[in-house]
């Protein structure tokens, strides 16, 4: 490859990199938010009251609160739910806690995991793309020739590897 070219991935990789930071920190923080979202780390507890129709029983409670629930016990016209959630069947009335995000972290996670539903998605396709970018234009950082370049091959397929394996795994 001729020196100007590498000189113009370089550019290219240095201010999309610089760029793409803030980006980068953004799905970074929210990865590892949802690297825990099978626990109540970072979620604050809100208790809910709601009316809903009456006479529902254990397979339907959960889509009219829309929400998923595990029932406990079912005694008479009450339903226990989820620990501390109750619904009266009699009046329609459930009162239960209900976990969720601050508003900052829910809106970086549904950032982090949307699709092409959300307007932005077109945000996530480019994240993509420059990440696939950088990781091609990296090799473009050093001379083919010089002994760094091969160890950088080296470990790219190393991580590859490892990857391929963890997937499998």
């Amino acid at each position: 490859m001729s020196r100007k070219s590498q000189e113009k991935f370089r550019e290219f990789h240095r201010y999309l990199g610089f760029f793409l930071a803030g980006i980068m920190a953004v799905y970074a923080l929210s990865g590892i938010v949802l690297t825990f979202r099978n626990t109540d780390t970072f979620k604050t507890k809100e208790a809910v009251s709601v009316v809903v129709e009456p006479g529902l029983n254990s397979e339907t409670l959960g889509p009219a609160l829309k929400t998923r629930i595990r029932v406990e016990k079912v005694d008479g016209f009450q339903i226990v739910f989820n620990g501390d959630g109750v619904y009266n069947a009699a009046t329609g009335e459930a009162k239960y806690t209900k976990t969720k995000y601050p508003v900052l972290l829910e809106k970086m996670n549904k950032l982090h995991l949307m699709n092409t539903t959300n307007p932005l998605f077109w945000l996530a396709i480019f994240f993509g793309i420059s990440l696939l970018f950088f990781s091609v234009s990296a090799f473009f950082m050093f001379n083919t020739g010089a002994p760094i370049y091969k160890k950088g091959l080296y470990f790219a397929i190393a991580g590859a590897a490892l990857t391929v394996v963890l997937l499998l795994v």
